[in-house]
């Protein structure tokens, strides 16, 4: 057990933050994985949970992480339903599962493959809080250990962002980042291909995102499984014109209940208003007032 960690049975309050990793047959990397995280968080001194999403895997990706798990009550798993025959439901609608059965105030996104460093997540949050920001976005671009084709069509599907939606996020494809629970909840990941414009989509809701180098390392077991080069770009392109469609057409939704003025008596003494819930999040899927 993780430092003054709660179990998800006796927590009385939200851990500090939630983890979430989505994983299609990640079987080879998942102790390795759920090892560097909890290093994360023991580094982070806060209570804090890791939700490892199964997306579907037809290896022994859940065996793996349910059988470390048994003596990690800070350890999770989120199992997909209704996932096509030896496919995933896609990143997208793995991170949805995984910050809805979340409880954190914090949310941090990271992928299975160990191709990121869980030891950035500190720092990044360390780096949130100094900032007063809402949302750290890593960027992999100095130390990317992928392919010159894979970096190749990530800087065309970059150039595409910043054409039609004015993204200037450096690294959007990054899935290293951390942000505030508010954030996390109003991004419409049920929809596939959402996760590429998660930076994009909390700065149109009006959060403050900052980015941060972050380091990247080459895969050392297992394939890449949520696509890349054209099989990816031609599908983000056409995302690009329904992110903006989107954007175009949100309202918003932000209330403020209305009371009536009330006649006190003479003399009388007024009560006063019943407390806010102790449970609900503070300013719970409002941003911040930014000012330029």
């Amino acid at each position: 057990m993780l430092p003054g960690q709660a179990t998800p049975e006796t927590a009385d309050d939200a851990p500090a933050l939630s983890v979430i990793a989505p994983a299609h047959n990640e079987a080879e990397n998942i102790a390795e994985l759920v090892a560097q995280i909890g290093a994360a968080l023991v580094a982070f001194a806060r209570p804090a949970e890791c939700i490892i999403i199964d997306d579907g895997s037809t290896d022994g990706t859940r065996a793996a992480v349910l059988a470390l798990a048994a003596d990690r009550p800070w350890l999770r798993c989120v199992a997909m339903q209704q996932t096509p025959p030896g496919k995933g439901n896609g990143q997208s609608a793995a991170f949805f599962a995984g910050i809805a059965a979340s409880r954190g105030r914090l949310i941090a996104t990271i992928d299975a493959d160990l191709q990121n460093d869980p030891a950035d997540i500190p720092r990044m949050i360390a780096l949130m809080e100094a900032q007063d920001a809402d949302f750290v976005q890593g960027d992999r671009s100095r130390n990317r250990k992928d392919s010159w084709f894979k970096r190749f069509s990530s800087r065309i599907g970059r150039a595409f962002r910043r054409l039609l939606l004015g993204d200037s996020v450096r690294d959007t494809g990054c899935s290293l980042r951390v942000m505030k629970r508010q954030i996390a909840e109003q991004l419409p990941l049920q929809f596939r291909g959402m996760h590429r414009f998660i930076p994009v989509y909390a700065r149109a809701l009006g959060f403050t995102v900052i980015e941060t180098p972050v380091a990247h390392r080459a895969r050392a077991a297992g394939a890449t499984k949520y696509g890349s080069g054209i099989g990816r770009a031609i599908p983000g392109l056409v995302d690009c014109f329904a992110v903006r469609w989107m954007r175009s057409r949100r309202r918003p939704t932000a209330f403020a209940e209305a009371h009536p003025q009330r006649h006190v008596p003479a003399g009388s003494t007024p009560t006063p208003p019943a407390p806010t819930s102790p449970t609900a999040p503070r300013d719970a899927g409002q941003p911040r007032e930014i000012h330029a």
